[in-house]
């Protein structure tokens, strides 16, 4: 499928639309049970730029009204992954994965998945441990669902492996393809040195939808982003063949997610390719990992019971 424009409103014919506008107002256009995949990561209400804070409950209830929304429009056979971080009020947590799973269990979506996605940098916390992870919830709308491990395997540990007793002994035991990649998923947030970062503060890593849009959808399906930003999960979706569609409330976001959606289709958008390793900074040699300064006696302490620990 070859992706020529951007239309900027819906219709079953069109391939690629970014809807610049409120994603209550794309949702009504939509009609029922016409997208097979819908990933979205909303505003986590943690006052942001691009975000206006309320309280906690109010934010519940306008999720509730949007994922309604969401479960009309999505296939018998699809999924919804709804990727968020936590809510933040006076130095105290509240997991908003947790907050919003009713919205979906009420309405009889059944959760798959709680996704880990794990990243090695972000803010820096004094009071509590610095958050490095996000959740995605993967909810399927029945038990006929879609769901393809083969293309996003990741290589063996031991591919060498075999079996040691039994009828299969000595084949190998691992599949060729590769294995399952879990449910904890390591990719490098999108930093100010990541190739994809542009001026959104939270922006996702096409990486990251990408998994979800091969095993979850096939060419020629329907994408849904209601919070599409900067619009990488619309470009995974159209990077791999899929039809996508989104909304973005703010004019300079959605410009920029047409850029990027443009750069996609002609093929100059850069990107972090799928299963590249996370860079290793002692590998590569660098100098910042050298420590200019004594190591604190307590963090030589801790170091040495973890090796005794090792060893022993």
């Amino acid at each position: 499928m070859t992706i020529s424009r951007i239309a900027t409103n819906f219709s079953r014919h069109e391939q690629a639309v970014l809807f610049e506008g409120d994603c209550l107002e794309l949702l009504a256009c939509l009609p029922d049970e016409s997208m097979q995949l819908i990933v979205t990561s909303p505003p986590y209400n943690l006052g942001k730029s691009y975000e206006r804070k309320s309280a906690l409950d109010k934010y519940l209830e306008w999720q509730d009204v949007v994922v309604a929304e969401c479960i009309r429009v999505l296939r018998p056979e699809g999924s919804i992954c709804w990727q968020v971080g936590n809510f933040v009020d006076s130095g105290a947590i509240v997991p908003l994965d947790i907050a919003l799973y009713p919205s979906f269990a009420r309405r009889g979506l059944k959760l798959r998945n709680r996704i880990i996605w794990h990243f090695e940098h972000g803010l820096h916390c004094s009071r509590r441990l610095s958050g490095r992870h996000e959740t995605i919830l993967w909810f399927t709308k029945t038990d006929q669902y879609l769901f393809d491990l083969d293309p996003i395997r990741v290589p063996q540990k031991y591919p060498g492996k075999k079996y040691f007793k039994g009828p299969k002994a000595g084949q190998y035991s691992c599949n060729p393809l590769g294995k399952n990649p879990g449910d904890v998923w390591v990719i490098p947030n999108v930093k100010n040195n990541h190739v994809e970062k542009t001026v959104h503060p939270c922006q996702f890593p096409i990486e990251l939808v990408e998994r979800l849009v091969l095993s979850m959808s096939r060419s020629e399906d329907w994408l849904l982003d209601p919070f599409a930003g900067v619009g990488s999960s619309l470009i995974a979706g159209i990077k791999h063949g899929r039809r996508a569609v989104g909304a973005e409330l703010l004019p300079e976001y959605c410009a920029i997610a047409r850029e990027r959606m443009l750069q996609c289709m002609s093929g100059f958008l850069k990107s972090r390719p799928m299963n590249q390793p996370v860079y290793d900074s002692e590998k590569a040699g660098r100098s910042l990992t050298t420590r200019p300064f004594p190591q604190h006696p307590a963090a030589q302490s801790l170091q040495d019971v973890i090796i005794e620990s090792s060893s022993s």
